[in-house]
């Protein structure tokens, strides 16, 4: 049976779904300000887009949310409950703003589940993956799932995918050795099983190899169907092989996480090693001098780090190390 290997690590909290030795899904839910879907938040509507349509709230935390629909008697300046259906996103060129809708009378302002929370109310059960013991994630694949996701590359020679999110959509190029009839469905069901594991959303384009009939596309488009979960609404498999997938977006997926600071992915990374060296005491992390220099300045993290390892640490750059290199001394 399927089961959640859940981490509370330092500056993030880390799941992954695994079933017989395969992750299935991951997250990563990181210490952030911003508001979570499922939160009920309070601010004040300061700018009005589109009369009774779209208007920007700023929330009392001091982030904006993007309201839709405006209720009539609701104007610039008046204060108003929100409900969160959608975290803040990054794009390329200019960020997605949180969205909201006025919350019902009545509601009182409380905080989205975090994402321990979530996977209780999931039909999964929940394993504990403390620092201490055996490193379960990464027996599974974690390492290289985080690879795929901030690469984009899935796959092998024979059937790959290249994964390209855009302000529009995300776009699944398949490409391989094999005979069009057989990369369609491989190639399909790649991207199902990618959809699933980066937990990508919104509006997905799938460009499969150009099929010869019918029946073959049907076969591709039925894999989607067996791998990726519902809900979800697709297109059929056009001539060209071009297939299209809608799924509910509330949060940014593992590939727009990771893209959108690697300083931080790398932080994030060197703290998790030291959490798991050796066992305990002083520690001294080596890494590259942008990552230390935001460990340097994250000084609750270290400290949380010293209580967890019960030692010292230290901090030491080294400008011959890439990002995505470190160790500890």
């Amino acid at each position: 049976m399927a089961e959640w290997l859940y981490e509370e690590g330092i500056g993030e909290c880390r799941a992954a779904l695994v079933e017989k030795g395969a992750i299935l899904e991951a997250q990563i839910e990181r210490e952030r300000r911003l508001v979570l879907p499922g939160a009920t938040a309070q601010g004040r509507l300061v700018r009005t887009l589109i009369p009774k349509k779209r208007g920007i709230v700023r929330l009392d935390s001091g982030e904006e949310v993007l309201l839709e629909p405006i209720p009539p008697k609701v104007a610039e300046g008046s204060v108003v409950v929100v409900d969160i259906l959608r975290a803040a996103i990054p794009e390329e060129g200019r960020a997605k703003l949180a969205k909201g809708r006025i919350a019902a009378p009545g509601t009182r302002p409380h905080p989205g589940p975090s994402l321990l929370q979530r996977l209780r109310e999931t039909e999964f059960p929940v394993v504990p993956c403390p620092a201490h013991a055996e490193d379960q994630l990464e027996a599974h694949g974690w390492s290289e799932l985080l690879d795929e996701a901030a690469s984009g590359e899935v796959g092998s020679e024979d059937a790959a995918l290249r994964i390209f999110p855009t302000p529009a959509m995300v776009l699944i190029d398949v490409d391989g050795s094999l005979p069009p009839a057989q990369l369609g469905p491989k190639g399909a069901k790649l991207a199902a099983l990618a959809i699933r594991r980066m937990g990508l959303t919104g509006s997905i384009g799938i460009d499969l190899p150009t099929m010869n009939n019918k029946d073959e596309r049907l076969i591709a488009a039925t894999q989607i169907d067996k791998l990726l979960p519902l809900p979800f609404d697709r297109t059929a498999v056009n001539g060209f092989g071009f297939i299209q997938i809608i799924r509910k977006r509330e949060r940014m997926s593992l590939m727009e996480l990771l893209r959108e600071d690697p300083v931080m992915n790398a932080a994030m990374a060197l703290l998790r090693k030291a959490e798991r060296h050796g066992t305990g005491g002083a520690v001294t992390i080596v890494g590259a001098p942008a990552a230390i220099d935001m460990l340097y300045k994250a000084t609750d993290w270290i400290r949380q780090l010293e209580t967890r390892r019960g030692g010292k640490v230290t901090l030491r750059p080294d400008a011959s190390l890439s990002l995505s290199a470190g160790h500890m001394a």
